[in-house]
């Protein structure tokens, strides 16, 4: 296991990331929503750049895990930047941005504005623009809560902790869209997908896809998939998707 490290922001908060050295390009791992660094396809994936000799770095956004702050806080814009701080302050060289649900809408985001960094990417169950969805979801009570408190408590299926999603979360979101225009990326991508996700529809990974302005993008879908894909056959695919665009990158 790597030692823990602490990025320490500007404004008084602290980013938590390993960060394992190794050849480039190197791997960096955005973990979804209400998730963290510890989950089992982070450390699976750090395990393997290890093996291989890769670069890898996982990393808390503020509010998750061991880094400072409230989740209640956080929204898209903030989040991204925190990914962006640890692309620019814990790597070096080109990196294969590696996002999880929500972290693969903020891993796109990375891509789009750190196109000199970010020469690959891949997918797992990727959710760009959720919040759209998670709105439109949204129950008369949630959406009076949202109104009346400034937040709604979700019941979540992977926590005994509720989602709590605030009204600042949903109206940032749509500053940070990427499904309404070509996503301007040209580096390698592969999208794994679920077909029994039940929490982003398995088309999605198709409509990113078409979105990308890369004509390198690879999408599988796995029948019978979930939204985690966390079983052992899952974290194989997921290495032998990620070891496969890092090869590609590294023979250009």
């Amino acid at each position: 296991m790597t030692q823990l490290d602490l990025l320490h922001r500007p404004d008084g908060h602290s980013l938590a990331y390993h960060h394992t050295a190794g050849d480039a390009p190197g791997v960096i791992f955005c973990s979804g929503f209400m998730s963290d660094m510890e989950g089992t396809k982070a450390v699976a994936l750090e395990q393997a750049m290890k093996d291989l000799g890769r670069s890898y770095t996982r990393f808390d956004y503020r509010g998750h895990g061991q880094s400072t702050g409230l989740f209640t806080d956080g929204t898209i814009s903030r989040w991204t930047d925190d990914a962006l701080a640890i692309l620019d302050e814990c790597t070096a060289g080109p990196q294969v941005v590696v996002g999880s649900s929500m972290g693969g809408w903020i891993g796109l985001r990375m891509a789009i504005l750190r196109p000199e960094k970010v020469a690959g990417f891949v997918g797992i169950a990727a959710a760009p623009d959720f919040t759209t969805r998670m709105k439109a979801d949204m129950s008369p009570e949630a959406l009076n809560d949202l109104e009346t408190k400034g937040y709604w408590e979700e019941p979540s299926e992977y926590s005994d902790e509720p989602y709590t999603i605030t009204k600042n979360l949903l109206e940032d979101g749509s500053r940070n869209f990427v499904m309404e225009y070509p996503i301007p990326f040209e580096g390698p991508v592969h999208l794994l997908q679920g077909m029994k996700d039940d929490s982003v529809p398995w088309k999605t990974a198709l409509a990113i896809q078409e979105n990308l302005v890369s004509d390198n993008v690879i999408v599988s879908l796995v029948k019978e998939g979930d939204h985690r894909l966390s079983e052992p056959e899952d974290i194989n695919r997921l290495v032998l998707a990620v070891e496969t665009i890092c090869s590609q990158v590294a023979g250009r």
